[in-house]
Formats: C-alpha cells, structure tokens, sequence
C-alpha cells in the first residue's frame, strides 16, 4: 500500500480527496441531520447524477464539449436542485418535505433520460455511481480542495448562525439571522455531494453524510463533541475503505458504507447491553 502511494499518482490523489471528503461530508452532515433534513442528501445525490447523465450525454452527442468533466456539470445540477428544493419549502411552507421527492423524482428521470441517450452505462459512469479508487484525477483533486476550502471557510465564518438555525430556525427569524446564508448552506450540501462523487460514488455520498453523524449522536453530548466525533468517524471509514477496495480491487463507496454500517450496529448493540446491565443491577437492587 505505501509502495503504490509513493509510485502511484492516482492512489494519492485517491487518498488524498477521500480524506478531505471524509472531513467536510460528516461535517455538513452534523448541520443537517439536527435539523432533521437528512433525505436531502439522497435528493441532491440523484440530482447530481441527472448532471452527470447530461455530461455524458454532452461527451457523445456534441464534439465540441468532447472535454467536458461530467463533475462539472453535476455541481451545476446539484446547485440549480438545492435552489429549488429552498424554493419549494417556502412555497409549501405547512408541507415543506414535499420539496424533497419532488426534485428526488426529477433527478431520477433525467438520469434515466440522459443515460439512455448517451448510450447507457460505461466504465467512467460507474465509478461516479459508486466510487472509484483510480478515477480520481489531478483535476478533480483540485476541485474537491477547491470546495473543501470553501465548506470550511463557510462553516467558520458561520457557524453560530448555522447553530442557531439547526436548533431553533423560529429563533432564527426573530433575531434576524439573512435567509441568505439558508440558501448558502443549501448551496454547500451540493458542493459536499459533487465533490464526493469521484472516491465514494453519487449514490452512497448521503450515507457518509449522515451515517457518521448517526454514530456519533449515540456517543456525544456537547455539539463540537459531536461534530469532532463525526469527523473522525468518517475519516475513519472512509481509509479503511479505500484501503480495503485497493486490496481487494472493488469499489470504495459499498465498503465504506458497509463499515459505518456495522460501526452504528455494534455501537447499537453495545448500548443495548449496557442498558440491560443497567436495569438488572437496578431490579437486583430494589430486591
């Protein structure tokens, strides 16, 4: 593993944008699973993947964007979907979670549509689906530190609103926080699901999101507790991942998915036991 780092550029590139995606995808995922949005992830995912879709489409069908990054135009995808996804939870305020399906379902069909006219699945296409340990190129790197910085400058600059906003979104509105920085964060979500596409695949990406943030919720008490134990949770799952899938030669994103599943289960049952100790030294007690 360490010969094929130091040999290998596409292993470190690899390496390199797992471990800035698994920093920034919990991260973000701390802010949305609090204010119970977690289904976003999965709409702004399939979204993304209506824009691969049409990058591919675009490859085939017009010579003249034959060097189009099909991440690009997911990022553009991912975008206009977030937008309208705020868009519809304002126009349907007593029934906002119906925005969520409704940009789910359109991202699906334009998947169907644009895959089905670039010819159907390819190589490059799976691996944006569900990760790939040697699609990552030297301009994806950059793009995905490009985003990184900006969802860490974004988090620092605005953190308290971001708290504020998760906890009490009515408090939100009577001290003033701009609605502004809402569609701001809707914006980043986006940006964390198109980065992540290349090393853990469009369709596993929310789980990165939100299964480390579930983890450690079972774990923690204070929300920087949390949100540190997220992070290292997903840094955590996502080196053993990349680790395993070169060993193994599969893709990453199943068993990165695969280990934070079986993290949430074993932490589960462990907690379970605990508690069953707990109330059989009570019951032996009041006897």
């Amino acid at each position: 593993m360490i010969d094929a780092l130091l040999n290998f550029e596409f292993i470190r590139y690899s390496f390199i944008s797992g471990i800035l995606i698994g920093l920034i995808a919990p991260l973000i995922g701390t802010f949305i699973v609090v204010r119970r949005l977690s289904l976003i992830a999965d709409a702004l995912s399939h979204v993304t993947l209506g824009g691969i879709s049409f990058g591919m489409f675009l490859i085939t069908a017009v010579p003249l964007f034959s060097e189009v990054n099909p991440i690009w135009t997911g990022i553009l995808f991912s975008i206009v979907g977030a937008l309208l996804i705020e868009k519809l939870r304002s126009s349907y305020k007593n029934y906002q979670e119906i925005a969520i399906p409704i940009i789910m379902s359109t991202g699906i069909g334009l998947s169907a549509i644009f895959i089905s006219l670039a010819d159907g699945f390819n190589q490059e296409l799976v691996g944006l689906l569900f990760g790939s340990i040697s699609a990552v190129s030297i301009s994806d790197l950059i793009t995905i530190i490009i985003i990184a910085v900006i969802v860490l400058l974004f988090i620092l600059l605005f953190y308290k609103e971001l708290f504020i906003l998760s906890f009490d979104s009515e408090y939100s509105q009577v001290i003033g926080i701009p609605k502004w920085i809402q569609f701001l964060f809707i914006v980043i979500v986006a940006l964390v699901i198109s980065a992540s596409m290349r090393v853990i695949g469009v369709l596993l990406v929310s789980a990165l999101i939100t299964l480390p943030v579930a983890i450690a919720m079972r774990w923690t008490k204070g929300y920087k507790q949390f949100i540190f134990m997220s992070i290292a949770i997903g840094e955590f799952s996502v080196i053993t991942g990349l680790i395993s899938a070169f060993y193994l030669d599969i893709s990453p994103g199943g068993i990165i998915v695969v280990i934070l599943v079986l993290l949430l289960c074993i932490t589960m049952m462990y907690q379970g036991l605990l508690k069953g100790k707990v109330k059989g030294v009570k019951a032996h007690a009041n006897e």
